[in-house]
């Protein structure tokens, strides 16, 4: 917005006189949560950028968007030497206001034109400062899932590459946009779930290059006809694990863009630069599911594959707008100087075009406006800054800068949030929930096939027991009654012999006339003991026909059991065929979800395309045949480290395959001081596979690596040895026999005898992993690791100093648990060593690694009670209480906070204070 000094009126539409400003409505024009805003919660409500709180289960399915204007800041460049000499009898053609968020262009001595902005940012404004109000927003917003775009426009030599792609490495404070929005993505990402990539390009003569592969200049873009979304598939992609990475390659990337020597700048960009930062975060809590049947038992099985968010991070510096009367551009120069202009000129007619909601908007006249197609007008938050210089010389070039940015500041963007699912996280769970199905299946499979062969043994068992008595039984029945059969018929022929006998002589008395009656009488008497004899055989007969019935009976008996012994089986064989029929279920169920497995592998091979090709091309550079003698083997290292970047951890795996520990290990004892020194490495990259690690220390790898440090004084071979030990120190076994093996006192003789920062590196974080285990406390402080920590705190290398702090923290943290379990009395030994004044005095570190272990190890050390009269008097309770207060990390403040209120002494000295908690 702009106004007329003195009496005169505004411009664009605001009455005379008038001292209302009309400014958009959104947070983006919020300079408070501009300039410390706090990352969104992932697991509650957050708010959007219109004010509305927006459900984080409910942002997924939200095509609409949500609005959000382009936010414009101004900065204000200090004159130079040259400005001060030519131009010390003129005031400065600008005035700020930055208080006012106004900037007063002078027309002449008596009348201005004021111009409103989201942020004045004065010549004395610091490059944090810069960051917090300019980029940081939009940082937050590509971790939250949304696009984002930070971008400097103005004249040549205003400012735009310090602003945006200054590296401080002489001065740290001095660090630009692009490192320090990295510094934030790399401290709030976990490197174990998320991914940061990078792509690095320039915009120039039309044509857009690789700043990380010269070769590749001339990349197409590609725009997506569904969603409109515009993509570079040719650009060089590079995952940053650290910080560290991603400086080299920023360095590499300025050392192939394209600049000239002008009358405006000694040293002015010829090309837009644009840095790619691609950001993917699995997001907890978010859930699918999915059910299925498996025959007439519904059998629900709930999968929760993550949700995956994508931000894209665009950073663009765009190359200086000049006058060619004033640049002094000739030849080659010229040409680029033009095709700077007209590139330019095309955005800014887009920029008008959406200013004024026009019908057509010109993108398709410029590469750099298809590129930026989501910046302005699209679904990215954008922050644009636009530089400016004091020198009345410039003011039409100011002039024009301004208004660029005021009719940018009317462009409105629809923010949409980029949400996934995580289809490599959902076939791995559907591959384990498939072995374990497997797995029981195969138990309850097998448990069932024996218990049906133990019934079946015991049926056969118990058949043929009842038949093996049925017949002993009707065997002995057989020779009983045949044997009573034959008694009974011996006693009655012998009576019938007897009673012929008698009946021979009765027919022989009745012969005679003269018999009488005493012969009558001996005749009946035989008779009617003959009478009895047959009534009781009769009974005799009775009884064993109904012995015999009996008998039949108990035969029956028998027959019925074994008929139902029969029928059991029978229902024990239909068990076993139903059974079956569920096993050839679980059996089509196992193909199905193998087909499931099948089309989730065919969509990873879509999404991994890029990750496969770009593992292709590496594999290119694979090894041969390995030779069988030693030497051989080490020119064929020596060639591959060579030759081969990503693909070296391949080659020498395969390398370790197929030549054997042993032989890679025999080199690390030559006397050949280079060929120990490739022997290390490879040995170093093979530990930093945490399947070799057992390999390596049974071999003796572990004892070797211990003897290099004590009898090598090549840096390089200490370097790489302490590393190869960081990484075997990370198992808590290895750590045990590092100890043993008087490790920590090699270690602790590194230190004290390197000087290269990424020696005191490796060092550090093997002393930092041996911290980490509770039974090693007292020994690791009797050899001397913690002083060696503090040591090496001479260095000021942020990256060792992030290792020193680590170290702090473990330690801290183990001593804490001590405390808590009572096997720890007393004062903290770190405090002892004296560790608490540097701990202590980087509590604030502006790097967040070095801040956050030193906030941990605070925290720790404050839950003991023993240490708060030392923390008191050496000024730990002030950061204790700023901690609890300003820590981006809740779970950090929430602990700070319990162990200020749960410790009397800390509770005291805050009321003698009068510290408000």
């Amino acid at each position: 917005m702009a106004t007329s000094g003195g009496g005169s009126s505004y411009r664009n539409g605001t009455p005379r006189g008038s001292l209302k400003v009309d400014r958009p409505l959104s947070v983006n024009s919020n300079p408070k949560t501009s300039v410390k805003s706090k990352p969104f919660s992932s697991s509650g409500p957050r708010r959007s950028s219109t004010g509305s709180i927006v459900s984080s289960t409910g942002a997924a399915n939200d095509d609409a968007g949500v609005p959000g204007r382009v936010r414009v800041a101004v900065r204000l460049r200090p004159r130079s030497a040259e400005e001060m000499m030519a131009d010390a009898d003129f005031a400065d053609c600008v005035e700020l206001q930055p208080e006012l968020k106004r900037l007063r262009l002078r027309r002449n001595n008596w009348d201005s034109d004021t111009y409103e902005f989201d942020e004045v940012l004065t010549e004395f404004a610091s490059q944090k400062r810069v960051y917090e109000v300019v980029a940081k927003p939009v940082v937050e917003s590509v971790l939250d899932g949304y696009n984002g775009t930070i971008m400097a426009y103005g004249q040549t030599g205003t400012g735009k590459t310090y602003t945006l792609g200054c590296l401080g490495e002489e001065d740290t404070a001095a660090r630009g946009i692009m490192v320090r929005a990295m510094e934030d993505i790399l401290a709030d990402v976990s490197l174990e779930t998320d991914s940061v990539c990078v792509s690095y390009l320039q915009l120039y003569m039309e044509s857009i290059q690789d700043l990380l592969d010269p070769s590749n200049d001339n990349i197409s873009i590609v725009e997506d006809p569904k969603t409109g979304d515009v993509s570079l598939p040719g650009a060089n992609i590079v995952e940053i694990r650290n910080q560290r990475s991603f400086v080299e390659l920023l360095r590499l990337g300025e050392a192939h863009r394209f600049a000239a020597n002008t009358k405006l700048n000694a040293e002015s960009s010829r090309s837009h630069a644009i840095l790619m930062v691609h950001v993917e975060r699995s997001v907890k809590g978010k859930h699918s599911a999915l059910s299925g049947e498996n025959g007439n038992n519904a059998h629900i099985k709930t999968l929760k594959p993550a949700i995956i968010r994508k931000g894209k991070l665009v950073v663009v510096d765009l190359a200086g707008s000049e006058r060619i009367d004033k640049s002094g551009s000739e030849g080659h120069t010229l040409e680029e100087a033009k095709s700077i202009n007209l590139s330019l000129s095309a955005l800014g007619k887009c920029i008008n075009a959406l200013a004024e909601n026009s019908v057509h908007v010109p993108i398709r006249d410029s590469k750099l406006t298809r590129l930026l197609r989501d910046s302005f007008g699209g679904t990215a938050r954008t922050s644009l800054v636009i530089t400016i210089g004091p020198s009345p010389r410039h003011r039409g070039e100011t002039a024009s800068t301004i208004m660029f940015g005021q009719r940018a500041m009317k462009v409105e963007n629809m923010l949409k949030l980029k949400e996934e699912f995580d289809y490599k996280g959902l076939s791995r769970r559907l591959d384990v929930q498939l072995d374990k199905l497997i797995a029981e299946h195969e138990r309850q499979q097998k448990s069932f096939e024996d218990e049906i062969k133990r019934i079946t043994a015991d049926a056969k068992n118990r058949i043929s027991e009842v038949e093996r008595s049925y017949a002993d039984a009707l065997e002995k029945d057989r020779l009983k009654y045949q044997k009573d059969y034959m008694e009974s018929i011996k006693k009655l022929e012998e009576q019938l012999v007897n009673n012929q006998q008698k009946h021979g002589i009765e027919k022989v008395s009745v012969g005679h006339k003269d018999g009488g009656s005493a012969l009558t009488s001996n005749i009946e008497s035989p008779m009617i003991s003959t009478i009895k004899e047959v009534s009781e055989l009769k009974k005799l007969l009775q009884k064993e026909s109904l012995l015999r019935k009996a008998a039949e009976e108990e035969v029956n008996s028998l027959k019925s059991q074994l008929a139902q012994w029969k029928m059991s089986e029978t229902s024990e064989n239909s068990k076993i065929s139903k059974l079956r029929e569920m096993l050839e279920d679980e059996a089509r169920q196992k193909e199905k979800l193998e087909g499931e497995i099948a089309i989730l592998h065919s969509q990873l091979l879509q999404i991994s395309f890029e990750a496969d090709e770009t593992r292709r091309r590496l594999d290119r550079g694979g090894f041969g045949k390995v030779p069988g003698d030693l030497d051989s083997l080490l020119s064929q290292v020596k060639h591959q480290q060579q030759e081969s970047g990503n693909g070296e951890k391949a080659s020498i795996a395969k390398l370790f395959e197929q030549v054997g520990l042993q032989k890679i290990l025999s080199l690390l004892e030559s006397e050949d001081a280079d060929l120990q020194i490739h022997a290390v490495k490879v040995v170093a990259n093979l530990a930093a596979e945490e399947t070799n690690q057992g390999k390596i220390v049974e071999a003796g790898g572990l004892t070797s690596l211990l003897m290099l440090l004590r009898s090598s004084e090549n840096e390089t071979i200490h370097r790489v040895s302490a590393g190869a030990i960081a990484n075997l120190a990370m198992n808590e076994t290895n750590q045990e026999l590092i100890m043993d093996q008087r490790g920590i006192s090699l270690l602790s003789m590194t230190a004290a005898n390197a000087e290269d920062p990424q020696t005191l590196r490796m060092v550090a974080g093997a002393i930092a992993n041996l911290c980490g285990n509770d039974k090693l406390q007292m020994k690791l402080r009797g050899e001397g690791g913690i002083k060696a920590l503090l040591g090496m705190v001479r260095c000021r290398n942020p990256d060792v100093l992030a290792q020193v702090a680590r170290g702090i923290a473990n330690f801290a943290k183990c001593e804490s648990r001590a405390s808590t379990q009572g096997t720890k009395i007393g004062r903290s030994l770190l405090i002892e060593d004296g560790a608490l004044p540097w701990i202590v005095q980087n509590a604030n570190n502006e790097a967040s690694p070095i801040r956050r272990h030193i906030e941990l190890a605070l925290c720790h050390l404050a839950q003991h009670e023993a240490n708060a009269k030392d923390m008191i008097s050496g000024g730990a309770l002030w950061e204790l209480v700023r901690i609890s207060r300003d820590c981006s990390r809740e779970d950090i403040r929430t602990l700070a906070h319990r162990t200020l209120t749960s410790s009397s002494a800390f509770l005291s000295e805050m009321r003698r204070l009068r510290i408000d908690y």
